[in-house]
C-alpha cells in the first residue's frame, strides 16, 4: 500500500462517461449528438451526451443522469461498450472516459434537456468534438455484431411490430439487405419473437400479424 507521501504526488485522471445512443428515424440508424462549446478547444461543435462521473455515484448511473438531465431521454438500454483512455483526448485535462452503447425506440425524451441536441443520421457524421469519430465508429461496430447473436434488436423497436419491421431494422443496421425467407426461418429456428392476436394494415397490402420478443432480457440467440 502506497504510503500517504506518495499519494501526494500521484496525478489523477477524471472519470467521464460518454453515451452513443442510437435510434432508427425515417429508414436510417441516427445517433443523439449535443452542442459542445468549449473555447477555445471546441467552439460550437457537436459531440456525444457525456460528463464527469460525480464522486457519489458509479458509471451507470452517471450515464442515466447525464442522458435525463442533458437531453430529456431516460429508461433507454444501455451497455458499457469500451472504455477511452488516451492521455490528450481531453484538452483539457487527463479524462478517461467509460463510453455505453444505448438504444431507444423512440427519437424524442418527455422534455427538453439542458443543452441542444439533435438525432442525426451516422452516415452523415464526421469531425466531431474530442474522440468521438472513433467512440461512435465502435459503437457502431458493436450493434452490427451484437444484432447477429443476441435479441438486442428489441430495444430499437416498439412492444409489437411486423416481421417486416424487424428485417428491416437487421438491414439498417448491418446496411445490407437480407433475403426474406431466410431471414423468417431463422428468427422462427430461434424462437426470437412471438405472434400476437393483433394485425396492422400497411397501405394496399393485406393486414399484416403483429409479434412481440419471446423475452424482455437481454439473451444470447443465434440469428445471423
Amino acid at each position: 500500500m502506497a504510503d500517504a507521501q506518495s499519494i501526494k504526488a500521484f496525478r489523477f485522471a477524471v472519470v467521464a462517461i460518454d453515451a452513443v445512443c442510437f435510434c432508427i428515424i425515417d429508414g436510417q440508424l441516427n445517433v443523439l449528438l449535443g452542442k459542445v462549446n468549449v473555447k477555445p478547444f471546441y467552439k460550437d461543435r457537436w459531440g456525444l451526451i457525456g460528463g464527469i462521473v460525480l464522486p457519489e455515484e458509479d458509471a451507470d448511473q452517471a450515464v442515466e443522469r447525464h442522458l435525463h438531465d442533458k437531453a430529456g431521454l431516460e429508461g433507454v438500454y444501455k451497455e458499457q461498450l469500451y472504455t477511452f483512455s488516451t492521455i490528450k483526448r481531453d484538452p483539457r485535462n487527463r479524462v478517461i472516459s467509460v463510453a455505453y452503447l444505448c438504444l431507444t425506440p423512440e427519437p424524442l425524451g418527455d422534455r427538453a434537456g439542458a443543452v441542444e441536441t439533435e438525432w442525426r443520421p451516422v452516415r452523415s457524421i464526421s469531425d466531431l468534438a474530442y474522440d468521438h469519430d472513433e467512440i461512435l465508429k465502435a459503437a457502431v461496430e458493436r450493434l452490427q455484431s451484437r444484432i447477429g447473436y443476441t435479441n438486442i434488436a428489441q430495444y430499437l423497436l416498439p412492444k409489437e411490430f411486423t416481421l417486416t419491421d424487424l428485417q428491416k431494422t437487421y438491414e439498417i443496421i448491418l446496411d445490407r439487405t437480407l433475403d426474406k425467407r431466410n431471414f423468417r426461418k431463422k428468427v422462427s429456428d430461434a424462437q426470437l419473437v412471438r405472434a400476437t392476436q393483433k394485425k396492422v394494415r400497411a397501405g394496399a397490402s393485406r393486414p399484416a400479424l403483429l409479434y412481440r420478443f419471446v423475452s424482455k432480457q437481454p439473451a444470447v440467440i443465434e440469428i445471423l
